[in-house]
């Protein structure tokens, strides 16, 4: 057996960033940008006016009286310049004539047809938006995290109908094993209804993959090579069951005659000890053990890392730390990584860690990370903890 640190290490040495692709902007929430975008334009890409009011050259004082020459509209400017005693009425976004200087907010005016007069002090304020204020042509945008809806707004704002992003990578899930149906399926006896698949798709798609869900894989070699022909243009295939050394655990040698060059087999984890990986083609191969927490803990440890690498996002876990609300006994010879909930204490470990039971991780927050051979801890002592995504 490896350790964790040491699976993840050749884990990422099996994959690579992904090539670009353009998509139009509609489509480019949550994904990630493979390049830099420039401004097309200076934006606002003229003097604007940033209220309702009159735009006029040269100071204002209360008393002052202007004659009105003309309109700015958002989209409908004023062809003409304006000089010294004329005004032009203007609004909010509209662009600023030439020669004005300022202008000064309805609210300090009062207008008898075509003559205004100043009422109140305007102040020093000119309530005009510069032109480039926001931002000037050739500003680039790159943001390394997924699009928001932020990032849409400033890309459309610079000129850009498309963005290139990274490609999504494509899992392929085969859920392999004589016991299991679909859900909503009968139960016969000795039947069980498939669950992990599930999970660890919506997982990676939370990631920012796209997921393919293969038809359930019986326990025989056949299944098994029809399952791995289908997933062979996926950027990562994912065995859920069969990766232990059993009778009926048939992954490890049909993926071998499918052409696996292995990475490893086994890691020093508790839930997810039978974990095996390496290269098909042009794929990587991932094979998770069958019980559901196992797999599902493995996929936040080991999967997510993957995607985000291929994504060109930073690979390591984001872990924090928490004090312990109960204590916790000593931890056996494996990393173990135990499901817990956050209380205003601090952590509660879940006093059932058996990895079938997806009830607890589904009431779950995070894993408290214990090290191999780790003493027991009293309230209060501090542990390394990763979030759960939902």
């Amino acid at each position: 057996m490896i350790s964790v640190a040491e699976a993840t290490a050749r884990l990422l040495l099996l994959v690579d960033v992904l090539p670009s692709e353009q998509v139009p902007l509609r489509a480019a929430s949550g994904r990630i940008m493979a390049g830099p975008l420039t401004a097309q334009h200076d934006q606002p890409p003229f003097p604007a006016s940033a209220m309702d009011g009159y735009a006029i050259a040269g100071n204002a004082t209360a008393g002052d009286m202007f004659r009105v020459i003309g309109t700015s509209a958002a989209g409908h400017p004023f062809g003409r310049p304006v000089a010294a005693g004329v005004a032009v009425r203007i609004f909010t976004g509209a662009p600023l004539p030439d020669g004005a200087t300022r202008v000064v907010i309805q609210e300090d005016i009062a207008r008898n047809g075509d003559e205004i007069r100043i009422t109140t002090d305007p102040g020093p304020a000119t309530h005009i938006r510069p032109e480039a204020g926001d931002f000037a042509k050739g500003m680039s945008w790159h943001p390394k995290t997924p699009l928001g809806s932020r990032d849409v707004t400033l890309l459309a704002a610079m000129g850009h109908n498309t963005v290139p992003v990274v490609r999504k990578p494509v899992v392929a899930f085969i859920m392999t094993g004589d016991e299991l149906r679909m859900p909503g399926e009968t139960l016969n006896p000795g039947q069980i209804t498939a669950s992990n698949g599930f999970g660890l798709a919506a997982m990676v798609e939370g990631a920012g993959a796209d997921a393919r869900l293969l038809p359930i894989t019986r326990d025989t070699v056949d299944s098994l090579e029809q399952a791995f022909a289908l997933a062979r243009d996926a950027d990562l295939i994912v065995t859920i069951g069969g990766a232990s050394v059993g009778e009926h655990d048939l992954v490890a040698g049909s993926a071998r005659d499918a052409g696996l060059d292995m990475a490893f087999h086994k890691v020093a984890m508790r839930p997810g000890k039978p974990l095996l990986a390496g290269r098909i083609g042009s794929s990587t191969l991932i094979g998770l053990p069958g019980n559901p927490v196992s797999s599902m803990v493995c996929g936040v440890i080991f999967i997510l890392p993957l995607i985000r690498r291929m994504l060109g996002l930073p690979p390591e876990l984001t872990e924090t730390s928490h004090v312990l609300a109960a204590s916790v006994p000593a931890n056996g010879p494996r990393q173990h990584y135990m499901r817990g909930r956050l209380s205003p204490e601090g952590v509660v470990v879940e006093p059932r860690q058996d990895s079938s039971l997806l009830s607890v991780l589904a009431r779950a927050d995070l894993l408290v990370v214990r090290p191999p051979d780790d003493p027991a801890l009293p309230i209060g002592h501090r542990v390394r903890t990763v979030m759960l995504p939902r």
